[in-house]
């Protein structure tokens, strides 16, 4: 596992395994109350392919991670809407 999504009480903690190895190891922790909004792309039947973006304070730019067919974008999405809505 290259990517993992971290969802707790309070913030959404993005972990990136960098490197051949995996040895280096990036973290972003994200307050729910920073982000501003989110939206998921899928691709379509043929490919089942889907890209997450998440707005961040005011920055204009979206911070995307993709998925692949293993993953339940929309179960993501879910997870996301009950602790940024809720």
């Amino acid at each position: 596992i290259r990517d993992t999504f971290i969802f707790t009480d309070k913030r959404l903690v993005l972990v990136n395994i960098q490197g051949l190895t995996g040895k280096k190891a990036e973290y972003l922790s994200i307050p729910y109350n920073k982000i501003t909004r989110f939206s998921i792309e899928t691709a379509g039947h043929f490919d089942l392919d889907a890209e997450l973006k998440i707005w961040i304070g005011s920055d204009q730019t979206p911070l995307a991670k993709k998925f692949n067919r293993k993953v339940s974008i929309y179960d993501v999405q879910n997870v996301l809407a009950k602790h940024v809505l809720g």
